[in-house]
């Protein structure tokens, strides 16, 4: 992968660039986006400081141009591009804020936004089989009475799976959900999704159960002494659930074809399925969390080309 002012690099950042200060202020961000954009932003005044700008207050436009211009050189993809002026523009208002900078010369600043490339979405009998698939093995692994580990495992990842596509979270999420947000009684979650924005979500009643049968027996299994108290998914070594540990979860359980999902492609699939059956593009904006209606958008599109698809093989003038 192409790297900008060396990827994990350990030049040493002069204290006036504020590089610390202003990764503490994203306090409020997903730790994604804080790891990313601290990362961005080191490799921008990594590259700065070898000869383009020696202080930021001789930051220009004409600067950031030749920013982007050297990583579309440096065979960077369009959307990473885009990233890492988003997180310029944010640096840049934060130094903005600090007085460092008088005029902030990133608001301005555009970069090419990639093609939105959603992945594969299953069609609403492919999602249900794969999710029937594992209820099955729940109720096998269950058939003794007795809640093992191998079976505890299996409730957890029904469970996570039935929230994934049954309410349409991010898998970031999903493992950062707590048993205080969770309402069995009144089938709804309370999620803390981008931006530290709380949302409550619905749930169907097959995710009521699946993640009704975990809280019954199967966390306690998989708790140990040092598990957070108020962490909902465990795994194996009794810690919070972590991204990697749900794309595991989604790939044991492939598709009937043996295509394995991305847990992304499920809250795809939640988005798609609601707005094939009539769902409010507005309501579906809601329940995603999105702040921009452009967003949901996308999944209009695939919508609509399962609309052609089921005209072409069924009208007899298509």
């Amino acid at each position: 992968m192409p790297t900008a002012g060396g990827e994990g690099s350990t030049e040493l950042v002069p204290a006036e660039w504020l590089v610390d200060d202003f990764v503490a202020s994203l306090s409020g961000s997903s730790p994604n986006t804080r790891v990313a954009y601290e990362r961005d932003v080191r490799q921008f005044v990594a590259w700065a400081g070898r000869g383009a700008c020696a202080a930021p207050a001789r930051l220009d436009h004409r600067a950031l141009r030749r920013y982007l211009a050297y990583l579309n050189t440096r065979g960077f993809a369009r959307r990473s591009i885009a990233r890492k002026a988003a997180a310029l523009r944010s640096y840049l208002r934060f130094l903005r804020r600090r007085g460092v900078i008088e005029v902030d010369p990133g608001r301005s600043l555009r970069a090419p936004k990639g093609d939105a490339r959603l992945p594969r979405v299953p069609r609403r009998g492919e999602a249900v089989a794969m999710l029937d698939s594992v209820a099955v093995l729940d109720a096998a692994a269950s058939d003794g009475g007795a809640v093992d580990e191998p079976t505890a495992l299996v409730r957890r990842d029904l469970a996570v799976l039935e929230l994934l596509y049954g309410a349409g979270l991010r898998v970031s999420e999903c493992c950062a959900l707590t048993s205080e947000g969770v309402d069995l009684a009144r089938r709804l979650v309370t999620v803390t999704g981008k931006g530290g924005k709380s949302r409550r979500v619905p749930l169907g009643e097959p995710a009521r159960a699946a993640l009704g049968h975990y809280l019954e027996g199967a966390r306690a299994m998989l708790a140990r002494p040092a598990t957070p108290a108020d962490a909902l998914f465990l795994n194996s070594r009794g810690k919070r659930l972590t991204p990697r540990d749900a794309r595991r979860i989604v790939a044991r359980y492939p598709m009937a074809d043996g295509q394995r999902l991305h847990p992304h492609a499920l809250r795809h699939a939640y988005a798609t399925h609601l707005l094939e059956g009539g769902a409010d593009l507005r309501a579906v904006q809601e329940l995603l969390g999105h702040s921009d209606l452009a967003t949901t958008q996308i999944y209009t599109h695939v919508t609509r080309d399962r609309l052609r698809a089921v005209y072409d093989a069924s009208h007899p003038r298509a």
